[in-house]
């Protein structure tokens, strides 16, 4: 049989196609990008401040829960991560404007609380303009356009002390994508009579008031007391790992303890937060949410000497088996807990709605909250 010039071309054709086709890398999927919440908070800790700290240690844990219902547009949560700085101590270094970062951005969120209930109040100037742009460049701002990355700044007295002008600090957080809040703690009018809204003004941030004497409002409900029951079996599901695990297991229970001590409110407020996966992650010592993070081959590499006595001596195969039955567990007492907070969400709306005609109290949580569900949709994310 005869093969033609033209037939030999397309053989030779495609066995060049077939080489250079097994020669060329397979392209592995890409993982999708998990976007971020990166949020600062800046409180003013002068002597007039009592009531603003306070409820800063009350409300944390909704603002976490608001967080925690954002959605990306690639259905993935937000990685959330949180700065706490502190201005208008005297005691502070005078040369850093009275400024000081109590904790760059972290997602161990029982650190975040207990360094909240460290702070306290002394008297001082309160320099808005230098905290915002210490917070600006102290910080590790990830780049990413799509992240929504976010100052709030609470206090009162004039908001043009100091020596950096809020102009300044405004420019800075143009270039670095950053929308900073301003919050008033006191009569709006007299925050705008000190300048509070015109660090707002200078961006896609927003100005707002609030009273930092309002109390936590505590309705009791029929499911309190199985919340606090199921929170227990919750911290019950932890297996730690490495050299300081201990303490952060322990700082569990201390936190929980500290919040219930505030008001009942914002320990449950707390457990609601525990609940959420996604917001609530203790990766660096414990196992399940290391797995969760990691997979299971960070399990696999892991130095059997930073695990804790019970695991020890226990094969790979069988810490997994012991992982997966703590996981199932744990989903199982954070999905009752859900529920729980559903019904109980309910139950306050419904006796809010009885005392409709009073006027609702602006507070740090309630302004907050009003302006993480706005903002975020400018970044792809919304809160359903």
């Amino acid at each position: 049989m005869k093969y033609s010039t033209k037939t030999n071309l397309g053989l030779f054709s495609m066995i060049a196609l077939m080489g250079l086709m097994a020669l060329t890398p397979k392209k592995t999927p890409q993982k999708p990008v998990q976007q971020k919440i990166q949020a600062a908070i800046l409180l003013d800790v002068s002597n007039s401040m009592d009531g603003l700290i306070e409820q800063a240690k009350a409300q944390l844990w909704n603002m976490v829960s608001t967080m925690g219902k954002v959605e990306c547009s690639n259905n993935m949560a937000p990685k959330i991560e949180i700065a706490l700085y502190e201005y208008g101590r005297s005691s502070n270094d005078v040369k850093a404007g009275y400024v000081k970062k109590i904790n760059g951005f972290i997602s161990d969120l029982d650190s975040l609380s207990q360094n909240l209930f460290k702070l306290s109040t002394n008297g001082g100037d309160e320099y808005c303009g230098h905290v915002i742009l210490s917070s600006l460049n102290e910080l590790n701002w990830d780049p990413a356009p799509n992240n929504y990355k976010v100052i709030f700044i609470a206090g009162n007295e004039d908001f043009l002390q100091g020596d950096i002008h809020y102009t300044k600090s405004c420019k800075e957080a143009k270039s670095k994508g950053v929308i900073v809040n301003t919050i008033y703690c006191g009569d709006r009018m007299q925050g705008i009579s000190e300048h509070w809204n015109l660090n707002a003004e200078c961006g896609t941030g927003s100005f707002t008031n609030i009273n930092q004497d309002a109390k936590m409002e505590d309705i009791p409900t029929p499911y309190d007391s199985l919340l606090f029951t199921y929170n227990e079996k919750l911290n019950g599901t932890y297996l730690t790992y490495g050299y300081n695990a201990n303490y952060f297991a322990a700082n569990i229970s201390t936190q929980d303890k500290l919040n219930v001590k505030m008001s009942k409110t914002a320990g449950l407020k707390r457990i609601k937060a525990k609940s959420n996966a996604a917001v609530y992650n203790n990766a660096q010592w414990d196992l399940i949410d290391l797995r969760d993070k990691e997979g299971e081959a960070a399990l696999e590499k892991m130095d059997r000497k930073i695990l804790p006595d019970s695991l020890k001596n226990k094969s790979t195969e069988e810490i997994k088996k012991i992982i997966n039955e703590k996981a199932t567990q744990r989903s199982f007492i954070q999905s009752e807990i859900n529920t729980l907070n559903t019904k109980r969400d309910a139950f306050i709306a419904a006796e809010k709605l009885k005392n409709a005609n009073k006027n609702q109290v602006a507070t740090l949580e309630s302004e907050i909250e009003k302006i993480i569900k706005t903002q975020v949709k400018q970044f792809k994310m919304n809160i359903q």
